[in-house]
């Protein structure tokens, strides 16, 4: 995969994780007061963990072409992690 289909590939799911923030977001507001803060909780454990793989991503969009493949795989592991943190979160609404 070449630079610039991985950072297509890499805004493509932050988009999704932005559509989906939403919807967890909308949940949480219908939920009952309890369990309102647990949420919010949550969602901001989310957003911190997409601003970490959207600054990776950063880090790979202004690197070299030779230097972006060093970038690749900590911007990898910045998603993965991402993922996980929703699958997580999915469980948990």
């Amino acid at each position: 995969m070449d630079r610039q289909a991985f950072i297509d590939k890499l805004h493509a799911k932050l988009d999704e994780w932005n559509a989906e923030i939403d919807k967890l977001e909308a949940k949480a507001n219908q939920a009952k007061a309890e369990k309102q803060a647990e949420y919010r909780e949550e969602i901001q454990e989310l957003k911190q963990k997409k601003q970490d793989a959207k600054s990776k991503l950063d880090e790979v969009k202004a690197s070299s072409d030779a230097a972006w493949q060093d970038l690749k795989a900590g911007a990898e592991e910045a998603f993965e992690t991402m993922k996980e943190a929703f699958q997580s979160a999915r469980q948990k609404f």
